[in-house]
């Protein structure tokens, strides 16, 4: 005589059978749903025309993931007129083989970027629990990435601009822009104690530094881990606007939650994904999170979390934060 299975037991078997259904949906469907999310900035001028930007952030590319590759590609249709990459490109060895067939397309258009830690150091295998605990520590890396290869080709290749603790200036489609960035915070390599020096040698030496009728300057702050301290300071030197990585935007979510469950660093949880304002002391800036496009090659799974790149329209208007 066989005995009645318990409700107890069948709870569990349907718990179960839910959790292994939402990994294989986040490991074969999701990491790989590939979307744009689209934001508008009023910072211009008032008779600025528009900007496009285009941020990529967090691809841990590995030379495989042809699918990845050819999507990013793809999003030359936007015609981007500047490119923002917050870090993390590199997961794999050869990683940089698929970052190059990537962003072949972008090359000669404007881009600035700053690096995470895994564009000089491989993935390891990290336990996904301790992400509750706090921003992950206690760092052995065993694997040195070729970090000169990736800056020769954004540099050299791409015509791209490090803002690995530095500030750099543009003026594009007349508009005048400052741009200044943090090494990655996550490891403790931004220079906060550097950075007002190196935007008021940047606005001394700016060839506009001595015409007082051009538009009025728009300041962009660049890093990959959002760490409070960082933006504080990129506020502290008048950025209008920050971009920003790292957090995966979660990567794994509940559904309908506006917060996510970690952000591996200090900021907000429920600003670890998209558009949001970062107030200190008595400025703002618009802080724009990416949830980034890959995975750990060790963790690949996303849930109601998916891979993104963003188009950020730059366009004019009186800026109200609230």
């Amino acid at each position: 005589m066989s005995k009645a299975i318990s409700p107890a037991a069948t709870a569990l078997g349907a718990v179960a059978a839910a959790g292994v259904a939402a990994f294989a949906w986040g490991a074969l469907v999701e990491r790989n749903a590939f979307t744009v999310r689209h934001e508008t900035l009023p910072i211009l001028d008032p008779s600025a025309r528009d900007i496009t930007v285009l941020h990529f952030s967090d691809l841990h590319m590995a030379p495989w993931q042809t699918r990845k590759q050819d999507w990013v590609r793809s999003l030359a249709m936007y015609e981007p007129d500047l490119i923002i990459n917050t870090g993390d490109n590199l997961g794999h060895t050869d990683g940089l083989l698929g970052i190059k067939r990537a962003f072949e397309p972008f090359e000669g258009i404007p881009g600035v970027f700053v690096h995470g830690s895994n564009d000089y150091y491989g993935p390891q295998f990290k336990n996904p629990f301790t992400y509750f605990t706090g921003p992950s520590s206690g760092h052995t890396p065993v694997e040195h990435l070729d970090t000169d290869a990736l800056n020769a080709f954004f540099e050299d290749t791409l015509g791209w601009l490090s803002l690995n603790n530095h500030a750099r200036a543009i003026e594009l489609r007349g508009s005048r822009l400052e741009l200044f960035g943090t090494a990655d915070a996550h490891r403790g390599w931004e220079r906060l104690d550097r950075l007002p020096a190196n935007v008021e040698e940047m606005r001394e030496n700016v060839g506009w530094a001595d015409d007082p009728h051009g538009p009025e300057t728009v300041a962009i702050g660049v890093t990959h881990a959002p760490y409070r301290r960082v933006l504080d300071a990129l506020v502290n030197n008048g950025a209008d606007a920050i971009f920003a990585g790292h957090t995966h935007g979660g990567q794994v979510r509940i559904p309908g939650m506006a917060a996510a469950l970690v952000a591996n660093c200090d900021i907000p949880r429920e600003q670890a994904r998209g558009l949001s304002i970062w107030h200190h002391l008595r400025r703002a800036a618009f802080l724009n999170v990416s949830a980034g496009l890959g995975t750990s090659i060790y963790a690949p799974v996303r849930f109601a979390c998916k891979p993104e790149a963003v188009v950020v329209t730059l366009t004019a208007g009186d800026i109200g934060y609230s």
